[in-house]
């Protein structure tokens, strides 16, 4: 149960550390918007790469960038919530015996 505890604020820890990032990406250049949960406005096409990055590349860049933290912060909060739900049982097995 400790150890439980310790990993799930290690894990905050580093969401917000993601999170950090995610809005320092969306003060780089006014057009990403100021969202911290969705991907960037212009999605890639897939299978392709961007047509765009002929246009302006270090926006079509830091985009990707954008978009690659947004998918590693989904990731973290979808582990946090597994283990949220096994800290959970632990303590209610803990506290129901």
């Amino acid at each position: 149960m400790i150890l439980g505890t310790i990993f799930f604020i290690i894990l905050y820890l580093i969401l917000q550390y993601i999170l950090s990032w995610i809005r320092y990406f969306n003060n780089l250049d006014s057009r990403l918007g100021d969202s911290t949960w969705r991907f960037s406005y212009d999605y890639p096409v897939l299978g392709q790469r961007d047509i765009s990055d002929l246009d302006d590349k270090n926006f079509v860049r830091l985009r990707r960038k954008k978009n690659k933290i947004v998918l590693l912060m989904y990731s973290i909060v979808l582990i946090m919530f597994i283990s949220s739900m096994g800290l959970l049982s632990k303590f209610l097995i803990f506290f129901f015996n």
